[in-house]
């Protein structure tokens, strides 16, 4: 009965070996992580020091060794780990934001270059961003129709990318 009852609370062996395994993977993440995106992260300074020697560590069985290492370092510091989790999750929300807008500015970029859809495209532009030359975009855009323009095409772009910053 009692066992019955751990595992459906999640504290049974297998429930445990998953946790381990999340943990081990925030690990690998850790050592993966660009330099300037680890240095915004919440550390002590001794899981800082763990976490460059895996980084430094080159050898496979050994890096896979300090991985387990630091695993078991994020695991006695439950809470340096979930304040790392938290981190990383709102980068990852942050960057999935960023590269939504940078995929709607491409695709309006794209409706702008193609003449069927370019009144519609510079309607949006011209209620979206206010601030933007429009007679230049629509140059620009005209450019492209005309000439199969790759350079302005890619103007196009780091304008509507400069308003959409400044907006």
């Amino acid at each position: 009965m009692e066992d019955t009852q751990l595992v459906q609370e999640g504290r049974g062996r297998s429930a445990k070996k998953r946790e381990a395994k999340a943990v081990e993977h925030l690990a690998q993440r850790l050592a993966d992580l660009p330099e300037a995106e680890l240095a915004r992260l919440p550390q002590e300074p001794e899981l800082a020091r763990e976490i460059e020697l895996v980084r430094a560590t080159r050898g496979h069985s050994s890096r896979k060794r300090q991985i387990k290492h630091l695993a078991g370092v994020l695991r006695s510091r439950n809470d340096q780990r979930e304040a790392i989790e938290a981190a990383l999750e709102s980068q990852s929300v942050s960057q999935r934001q960023d590269t939504l807008a940078f995929q709607h500015l491409e695709e309006l970029r794209d409706r702008l270059c193609s003449i069927g859809t370019f009144d519609q495209a510079l309607e949006e532009i011209r209620n979206s961003y206010p601030l933007i030359d429009h007679r230049r975009i629509a140059r620009l855009a005209r450019s492209v129709h005309e000439n199969a323009d790759k350079k302005a095409a890619r103007e196009i772009f780091r304008q509507l990318r400069k308003a959409q910053e400044q907006s």
